[in-house]
């Protein structure tokens, strides 16, 4: 049975939702993206730029194009508003822009931002062989679910990030605890003062604390360097 168009859609973004989910792929996503976009957008090619990540394309030239310092993927990042070119003819503000899509076969792009509240992460464009525009609601759609999944994505894998951290300086902490219980018994010094000489000859051979401590406890050092 063929889908309706509302069926297609509804199908996309849930697959855009479950694929980021699910592997947290970037690269991967933004494929997918484009792919069910040009699918479900009926448009030929689609190009996603993303802020400080870089460019995919469903047809490879347009990677060139999409690169371009000034283009309405940029303008549309910058204000955060959809640009619509339904022509693109000689004089354009974007003309390196529109020559080499026109070079590449097509003749039209709409550019939708990817959106959450105020923040912009990239731009979604639609490219056409023929004049005229997407469908702005249902792109801006697709537009609006692939941004949250971004930022989703990233705000899981600063979470991922600050909780390695955490737990880095925790297992960092119970080694340099059990360095100095070492030093104290081997050293005969208060646990205070063993943490001073672990600490001052860490500073004094340019090495880090918790790495000393390691190999404290691991045995590979000789506590003896460490008697004042």
């Amino acid at each position: 049975m063929t889908s309706t168009p509302a069926e297609e859609l509804a199908e996309t973004l849930v697959e855009l939702a479950a694929a980021m989910a699910e592997e947290c792929d970037l690269d991967g996503f933004l494929r997918l993206l484009v792919n069910r976009s040009v699918h479900v957008l009926d448009v030929p090619a689609a190009g996603v730029f993303i802020v400080d990540h870089g460019v995919i394309a469903s047809h490879e030239s347009l990677l060139p194009v999409l690169g371009y310092d000034e283009s309405p993927l940029l303008d549309c990042c910058r204000d955060g508003r959809a640009v619509a070119v339904p022509q693109f003819t000689a004089g354009s503000r974007w003309q390196a822009f529109t020559d080499g899509a026109r070079r590449a076969g097509f003749a039209s792009v709409h550019v939708l931002p990817l959106r959450r509240h105020a923040e912009t992460v990239g731009a979604l464009a639609l490219f056409r062989d023929t004049e005229g525009t997407a469908d702005a609601r249902i792109a801006q759609a697709v537009a609006d679910i692939a941004a949250l999944c971004i930022l989703q994505a990233r705000a899981l894998r600063r979470s991922e990030e600050l909780a390695g951290q955490l737990q880095h300086a925790l297992d960092s902490r119970v080694v340099i605890e059990q360095a100095k219980g070492v030093l104290a018994e081997r050293l005969g010094l208060e646990m205070s003062a063993a943490f001073t000489a672990l600490r001052n000859y860490a500073r004094s051979h340019n090495a880090r604390v918790a790495e000393l401590a390691s190999s404290i406890v691991d045995g590979k050092f000789d506590t003896n360097l460490l008697r004042s």
